[in-house]
């Protein structure tokens, strides 16, 4: 008996096209998106627009399988995160950011990551396999469903691509997700308030840029080649100067959209008032913004979080140069949930993979 599929792997317009072969119209395609995005249904019997004899065949063609939660660890500060069973044997961890006046999901795209950053625990973890596009969207609509159980008015306004993994690694899979995200009937989240965070996968972005409206933010973190070559590896084969011309022209075709430079700030690694001046001089030419993020230590590195001075510093020298600065507050760090700190549980790690990603990604 063949596999059935997932139906979270398609966005509307593949799940249009899948119906049309079929012999459906293709706005049966637009219910099933509503019934399972926006009312979180996944029994075809419950869609009641839906025809005895289609659900009957979805049901024959179709699985829609969710993640399991292994985990659920709720911060002091109300940072919630998961940790979710994917296939390989591997956890990977969700987090929910709740504001006074948003609420921020930060999302995995990979089971563990290649890029070896020198910061992150992700990196720590080695890199087994890309998520699919199920497990990317799955997460969003899982925390969904949990948040509507649990006491208050919290909700999901904004999303980043900012877990675990480089996302654009995994193109394949995270356009149909962001797809989704940004479907009017689906969950019809803003092209402002869904982000993807990416080191600097420069011929990626080129591509991102072309087939999806999300916002686009860099992991920066160093003003200079030599400093970034070992903060973020991938600098290496993306150098600062590529980066750059890619983020001037990135939101060419929507000249108001602004780029944003996340940047951990190290102690005495890249805090000083030269990096903070050289970080100026850099991103001036960008329509951009940049957000300060105090460092979250992990076990086995030795980085120490950069002082209130020296980060009140960097952020003045930065606003005088006329550059939108703000600081990242640290959230849920005592259930290890900060930026930086996601490590899951990742299985049957292999070099040769991650290699391989990275190679053909142009």
């Amino acid at each position: 008996m063949q596999n059935k599929l997932n139906i979270f792997d398609f966005d509307r317009t593949a799940l249009r096209e899948l119906f049309i072969s079929m012999g459906h119209p293709k706005y049966r395609a637009d219910q099933i998106i509503k019934w399972l995005h926006q009312s979180g249904e996944t029994s075809f019997a419950e869609m009641s627009n839906v025809s005895k004899k289609l659900q009957l065949e979805l049901t024959n063609i179709f699985e829609p399988q969710t993640l399991h939660c292994s985990k659920e660890s709720i911060s002091k500060d109300g940072t919630i995160k998961w940790l979710f069973a994917v296939a390989g044997n591997n956890l990977i961890e969700t987090v929910y950011i709740p504001e006074r006046t948003r609420g921020t999901l930060c999302i995995s795209s990979q089971a563990g990551c290649a890029l070896k950053c020198s910061f992150c625990a992700t990196g720590k973890q080695g890199f087994n396999r890309n998520l699919s596009t199920a497990e990317i969207i799955l997460q969003l609509w899982q925390a969904k469903q949990r948040l509507s159980e649990l006491a208050g008015e919290q909700k999901i306004t904004n999303v980043v691509m900012m877990g675990m993994g480089e996302p654009l690694l995994n193109m394949k899979n995270l356009v149909p997700a962001l797809n989704l995200m940004l479907d009017d009937f689906a969950y019809g989240l803003s092209k402002y308030r869904v982000t993807v965070s990416t080191s600097g996968i420069v011929p990626a972005m080129e591509k991102l840029k072309e087939v999806s409206e999300a916002s686009m933010a860099v992991s920066l973190h160093a003003p200079t080649d030599k400093d970034r070559d070992i903060l973020v590896p991938i600098n290496q084969k993306y150098n600062i100067k590529q980066l750059m011309q890619c983020c001037q022209n990135y939101f060419e075709k929507h000249p108001r959209r602004a780029i944003t430079f996340e940047y951990i700030l190290i102690d005495q690694v890249n805090d000083t008032k030269k990096h903070a001046t050289d970080l100026a001089k850099l991103v001036k030419p960008v329509n951009c913004k940049v957000n300060l993020i105090p460092y979250n230590p992990i076990e086995g590195v030795d980085y120490k979080t950069s002082t209130p001075q020296n980060i009140a510093s960097f952020r003045s020298i930065l606003e005088r140069s006329n550059i939108n600065t703000t600081v990242r507050k640290t959230k849920g760090d005592d259930i290890a949930a900060a930026c930086g700190q996601l490590a899951g549980d990742i299985k049957a790690r292999t070099k040769k993979q991650a290699h391989k990603r990275i190679a053909n990604v142009i």
